[in-house]
């Protein structure tokens, strides 16, 4: 990652952390109704979701809508040491889920064993990141772990990346291996992006 793209990173993070609690809340609730008015998401069986951690767009919300209307829901674990995410399905997000790596909320360990669901088996993930632009660019936290997870592991899902606006800029600078989104959510509006 090139020193312009780190510092990128750090400075669009510092203004996403800036934004109040109060703030966070409201733009995420807007993000979250977008999103459940995608026809992927309806159609959706099986989806994959980060748990929000910091100052994320929040997703517990949408963790408990998929439960509720059926859905097979999954959330990341990362295996440091593998350098990839496990996909392990979840039923009760305010009781299945512990501080992880890093103090993200993951899966309880025993779930982790009992719980792993094939990746290639999932309709949509739903991405976080640090910067996008509109044509589907991300630039993730450094580690890779989704990039790998998207071409490796669920190459055939969808992929929407979930943003506060002010984390778009104009052209993300990408790498050979940055994974491109098909649908990008801001709190001012939904795009669908370059993979599409």
């Amino acid at each position: 990652m090139s020193a312009d793209s780190q510092n990128l990173r750090k400075t669009i993070l510092a203004w996403r952390d800036e934004l109040s609690l109060a703030e966070q809340t409201e733009k995420s609730k807007k993000i979250i109704a977008s999103l459940l008015e995608l026809p992927e998401i309806q159609k959706a069986s099986t989806v994959f979701v980060y748990v929000n951690f910091r100052s994320e767009v929040q997703t517990f919300s949408f963790l408990r809508w998929c439960i509720q209307q059926g859905k097979i829901l999954t959330v990341p674990v990362t295996l440091v040491e593998e350098k990839k995410l496990q996909a392990i399905r979840i039923g009760y997000p305010d009781t299945d889920l512990g501080p992880g790596y890093c103090g993200i909320p993951e899966p309880v360990f025993n779930l982790r064993r009992t719980m792993e669901i094939d990746p290639a088996s999932i309709d949509v993930v739903v991405v976080p990141g640090s910067v996008f632009d509109r044509q589907g660019g991300r630039l993730g936290y450094g580690g890779g772990y989704y990039d790998r997870f998207l071409s490796q592991d669920a190459p055939g899902a969808t992929r929407v990346g979930l943003a506060y606006d002010l984390q778009l800029i104009e052209t993300v600078d990408l790498q050979p291996h940055d994974q491109l989104m098909d649908r990008l959510i801001t709190e001012k509006n939904s795009y669908s992006c370059r993979r599409n």
